[in-house]
């Protein structure tokens, strides 16, 4: 996801406090706010609360070698007895790259690549009730392993891996090992243009008969205060009714350091969804404004859904309105 002034708890939150403990730094931070979301499929606007506080370590062993752990105190999770949302723990050096465990909250390789279109906020799918449902971006979820590569001229490869016993989100019928990868490259000779591209391969049976290989291709190109984005997805069942083919583009403005406006377009084509909806195809469309001061951010999303998970004249329109505050 690309998000040019994203003004959720992660990009926003600050330090608090830092202190330092057998050559580790560690650090507390926090976010708060309130949102209002709205979809005519239920023609309710609903008010609701977030907030997150972070705990946050890193120090150097004396081989050499980096170490990072996070941990996420939130109450943005299903099962109220958890004690934290996110959470993960990396290692690695600057020369080898780095490898991360996410205990929960971890997002594979295509999930960080589901769409990377610019935008003020959230993606023009995102919102709706149901029409965030249809992406592909392959398998996300708990005990998660990732690993980053160092970036050599522009080039950055990734990687991810998840066992078939952990919890997993996407695909229901899914089984088996997980692994995908891929990169973004940004070569020196354009400036502000990125390429990227990722593929995995999900076992929806125990038999192998219907696995799904996934791949998505796009690019980003920054010219000054004008960024754009167009991004190609596609899912190959064994069975092949259940293909699917999303194209993505947007466009976004930063009027100032502070204000920035996008909007954008994506349609969705599914033969047969992956939760056995009827054929058809999805088509998104939305404006962002975010605005930031200092530790305080407003954003503005409007985004139209027609033929939701690809039932055709299931139309919703949704928006929000989100205030969040950093400390």
């Amino acid at each position: 996801m690309n998000k040019l002034t994203k003004i959720g708890a992660t990009a926003l939150a600050g330090a608090l406090v830092s202190v330092s403990a057998h050559a580790a730094d560690w650090s507390l931070s926090g976010s708060a706010g309130f949102e209002l979301q709205s979809t005519s499929k239920n023609g309710e606007a609903t008010w609701y609360q977030y907030d997150s506080v972070k705990v946050t370590s890193s120090g150097t062993t004396d081989s050499g070698i980096n170490v990072s752990v996070m941990y996420e105190i939130d109450d943005d999770t299903s099962t109220s007895s958890k004690a934290y949302d996110d959470k993960y723990i990396s290692f690695g050096t600057d020369a080898l790259g780095t490898i991360t465990f996410h205990g929960h909250g971890g997002s594979s390789v295509m999930g960080q690549f589901d769409d990377r279109t610019p935008t003020a906020y959230e993606e023009v799918w995102d919102i709706g009730s149901g029409a965030d449902t249809a992406k592909i971006g392959g398998r996300s979820g708990d005990s998660l392993f990732t690993y980053d590569s160092p970036t050599i001229a522009g080039a950055t490869f990734k990687a991810a891996y998840q066992s078939k016993d952990s919890t997993t989100t996407g695909l229901s019928q899914d089984q088996g090992d997980y692994l995908d990868w891929g990169f973004t490259f940004s070569p020196e000779m354009v400036d502000g243009l990125t390429v990227y591209y990722a593929q995995a391969e999900l076992e929806k049976t125990t038999t192998g008969t219907n696995n799904v290989d996934q791949h998505t291709i796009g690019f980003t190109y920054a010219y000054g205060p004008v960024t754009i984005g167009y991004q190609e997805s596609e899912a190959d069942a064994t069975t092949s009714t259940d293909d699917d083919k999303s194209e993505s583009m947007s466009i976004a403005y930063a009027v100032n350091d502070d204000l920035t406006i996008s909007y954008g377009e994506r349609e969705f084509d599914e033969d047969t969804t992956q939760d056995g909806a009827t054929s058809g195809t999805q088509k998104d469309s939305g404006w962002a404004i975010s605005y930031t001061m200092g530790g305080a951010s407003v954003a503005v999303q409007q985004n139209t859904h027609d033929n939701v998970n690809g039932v055709k004249a299931t139309d919703e329109e949704s928006y929000l309105l989100a205030v969040n505050f950093a400390f």
